[in-house]
């Protein structure tokens, strides 16, 4: 197994960015190629990077259990938009990285071997990068994602934290431009459903004391409501690292249970 931290320019965001791979082994008991294992896209959360899921999400352990290859971008607290100050972190996650990846790696990059998720901002991320090149990914999961954006126009929310609003409205070019837009969870279902056969497998996990569980139950509602393919689930646990370490084997075993190939996060 190899832990990689790549240092590269991006041409999107303008800036260095740091990737973090994982790359599972290559052993008796498993010898597929690196081109014959699943990629795993894994987004961290606001305030954090790409180096996060390795230093407390296990992410090392993960790839090896399962057999997978899990890449981590960076992407500061741009919610993974295309930003309004012209740094397109949504253009360098679905674009510009895979491309980067692929001409360096020898990657399965195909929409039938890629899986992707994230925590938090990382689960908003990963849900809206499924729902608008549902090309690139089979599967995707949010856990304890923002998954409805009305909780920010909400009086309360805005009082509760100006700073981040302000800083939310210099992503997207003001916050009254959300609703109804690419980067509006809601929306992206709505248009999704008009093509309900191309919509990735969706998976979202919230504990029942996360302040943004109420944003869970709308798009979990309007999920169904458009019949789009969504496993929703909401269990014991807070907005912290105990939930995510959890709840990212659980998907995996479930996206994985019909791959014979596929290990498992208990085994040694």
């Amino acid at each position: 197994m190899a832990l990689l931290q790549i240092n590269h320019k991006s041409s999107s965001v303008k800036t260095n960015q740091v990737l973090n791979v994982v790359l599972p082994e290559i052993s008796e008991e498993d010898p597929r190629s690196l081109y014959e294992r699943k990629v795993l896209w894994l987004l961290h959360g606001l305030s954090a990077d790409g180096s996060t899921w390795v230093r407390y999400g296990n992410a090392e352990w993960v790839a090896r259990a399962y057999g997978i290859t899990i890449i981590m971008p960076s992407a500061g607290r741009s919610f993974y938009a295309d930003m309004a100050n012209g740094q397109n972190y949504f253009s360098y996650l679905t674009e510009e990285l895979p491309e980067w990846i692929d001409t360096r790696f020898k990657l399965n990059l195909s929409r039938e071997n890629s899986l992707i998720a994230g925590l938090s901002m990382g689960g908003y991320g990963a849900f809206l990068a499924a729902l608008r090149r549902p090309d690139l990914y089979s599967e995707a999961a949010s856990f304890s994602g923002l998954l409805a954006t009305e909780i920010l126009q909400m009086p309360e929310t805005q009082q509760r934290d100006p700073i981040l609003m302000n800083e939310m409205a210099m992503i997207y070019g003001g916050l009254d431009k959300v609703p109804g837009s690419i980067y509006d969870p809601g929306f992206l279902l709505q248009e999704m459903a008009k093509t309900p056969e191309k919509c990735p497998r969706l998976y979202a996990a919230i504990g029942l004391d996360d302040d943004l569980l109420p944003t869970n139950r709308i798009f979990a509602q309007r999920a169904k409501a458009y019949g789009l393919p969504l496993t929703y689930i909401e269990d014991e646990g807070k907005h912290t690292w105990p939930f995510w370490q959890k709840y990212l084997p659980i998907w995996l075993d479930f996206v994985l249970a019909d791959d014979p190939k596929a290990g498992h996060y208990g085994q040694d």
